[in-house]
């Protein structure tokens, strides 16, 4: 080929790529939509890549461009997003009309990586529809209670352990220390084994699922490839999940389930569950192993980090509101008498302020920051200011909600950076702004699990240790800029006071 020729085809392929970026990156201005100016690639997201703004702080820019938009808008790379900060409006896309948004931004390609791939976040369609059907009677309240003894017992085993060991500690890592809970209690309850990660934290369900979901490092580059060149992903075979990790949470299900075909064995958890609900003569209610692994391995990929982060921001403001923690110390310890000790599920869920503290640490702390919907219709958004045009979003197109954002929106929250559980028993709090599990039918299908397994260890912990800042508490918290994930900047470092406990029947082993 001709050197003019090759100059040629390289000269129209850049000016190709300069023509899609000025049409891709100009959606928001030719149609008057309040927006952030992006940068040429890069969109809005050069200060996330180069860790210069921590994900939340970035969302919270663009919701608070216009307070009196419906929305506005931002480049995700080059992918134009709307950002809806209007309540009404987010029930209208999210609940009325689901149908035209009924899907996630896929992040992963099934056959690459069918671990991620085929799990009830990362479903599209019919495809999810199905597998929500499948797989919703085995979280429901009845369910939550057959699997309550399990947590329960993880949770005892934990606090035994930390309550001892954190004493002598002049600080102790409570993100390290939650996620090795964590870990115990999905090993448990989503694939039927007993792990002990405390005493044992070189464990390989502990290393393999830590490495599998943490999104600070080489997993936050592929997670934003994989969101935003899924064909460069899939040209480079890149996994999010390594093959060896893989191979590993397989042949665990898959010897669950032989063991216990084999020999008769039930345990109430997500594995038996799974199996009760599948029907070899029904291909629609089906699931193969990798469709159970899949399944399973959401508990690691939406539960292992999330579960631990949220722990650690509600001990962290226990630590640092001390007349909070002694108002749910002083409930935990009349539940205590009440049970002999130990709390029924139903008592757990009883708990007031209980519930008003975890309530409160979910709105200042969404584990989900921000929700996404893809449009798969097209769908006529009403004009964002009065006086402007409606805006028509086409299929392929994104919605984004910051529950963030409007769990710290004073228009709706007084006060709204301040730790006060009590909002939550004076019924002032709207709940159609108050979405920690989501909105609409694609709303956390786990939420009774996650509520169920923090409460049972926040029990145990308060009653048997006080929580107290140390040298290494920041306060006030900033967020890391360096982790996609919402996380402290400093870390979650706390120390712990044994409590003497009154009664042989506490989880905690301590003497008179």
């Amino acid at each position: 080929m001709e050197p003019l020729t090759i100059f040629l085809i390289l000269l129209s392929l850049c000016f190709s790529i300069l023509y899609y970026f000025h049409q891709t990156l100009n959606v928001f201005k030719r149609a008057g939509i309040v927006h952030v100016k992006p940068a040429p690639i890069f969109g809005n997201m050069a200060p996330i890549i180069f860790r210069q703004k921590s994900m939340v702080e970035m969302v919270q820019s663009v919701y608070n461009l216009c307070p009196e938009s419906k929305y506005a808008g931002f480049y995700d790379f080059a992918n134009p997003v709307i950002l809806v900060r209007d309540p009404e409006l987010i029930t209208l896309i999210a609940v009325r009309n689901f149908d035209s948004f009924c899907d996630h931004r896929g992040f992963i390609d099934e056959v690459t990586d069918p671990l991620i791939g085929k799990n009830l976040f990362a479903l599209r369609g019919q495809a999810w529809r199905q597998m929500r059907r499948l797989l919703s009677p085995a979280f429901s309240s009845a369910k939550m209670k057959t699997m309550y003894e399990l947590v329960y017992r993880c949770a005892e085993n934990f606090v035994d352990y930390l309550a001892d060991e954190a004493e002598a500690e002049e600080a102790t890592n409570m993100k390290d220390a939650f996620a090795r809970y964590a870990n115990d209690v999905i090993a448990s309850c989503a694939f039927g084994l007993t792990v002990d990660s405390m005493r044992y934290p070189n464990n390989e369900f502990f290393v393999l699922g830590g490495e599998a979901t943490n999104l600070d490092g080489i997993l936050s580059t592929k997670f934003f490839l994989g969101k935003n060149f899924p064909w460069l992903t899939k040209l480079l075979g890149l996994r999010m999940v390594s093959k060896r990790a893989a191979d590993f949470f397989q042949d665990a299900i898959d010897t669950a389930i032989k063991t216990r075909e084999e020999k008769g064995i039930t345990r109430p958890d997500m594995i038996q569950l799974m199996m009760e609900s599948r029907d070899k003569n029904d291909l629609s209610k089906y699931l193969s192993i990798e469709d159970m692994t899949s399944q399973a391995f959401v508990f690691f990929f939406a539960g292992f980090d999330t579960s631990s982060t949220f722990l650690s921001f509600a001990v962290h403001e226990l630590a640092v509101n001390p007349d909070i923690q002694e108002k749910l110390r002083a409930e935990i310890t009349m539940v205590a008498k009440d049970h002999d000790g130990k709390p029924s599920y139903e008592a757990l869920k009883k708990m007031e302020y209980m519930e008003a503290v975890v309530n409160e640490t979910l709105r200042l702390y969404p584990q989900a920051p921000f929700l996404d919907r893809v449009c798969v219709k097209k769908f006529q958004l009403p004009p964002a200011l009065p006086g402007g045009k409606p805006f028509t979003i086409t299929p392929g197109m994104t919605v984004w909600f910051s529950s963030f954002s409007l769990h710290r929106d004073p228009k709706y929250f007084p006060e709204p950076t301040k730790f006060r559980p009590s909002r939550f028993l004076e019924g002032a709090v709207n709940s159609s702004v108050y979405m920690p599990f989501g909105v609409g039918p694609r709303m956390c299908i786990g939420n009774r699990f996650a509520l169920m397994e923090v409460k049972v260890v926040l029990f145990n912990l308060i009653r048997c240790c006080v929580l107290e800042p140390c040298s290494r508490t920041e306060i006030p918290l900033k967020f890391n800029k360096k982790s996609f994930a919402m996380m402290a900047h400093g870390g979650f470092w706390i120390k712990l006071r044994k409590i003497q406990q009154p009664s042989e029947n506490s989880s905690c082993n301590s003497p008179i």
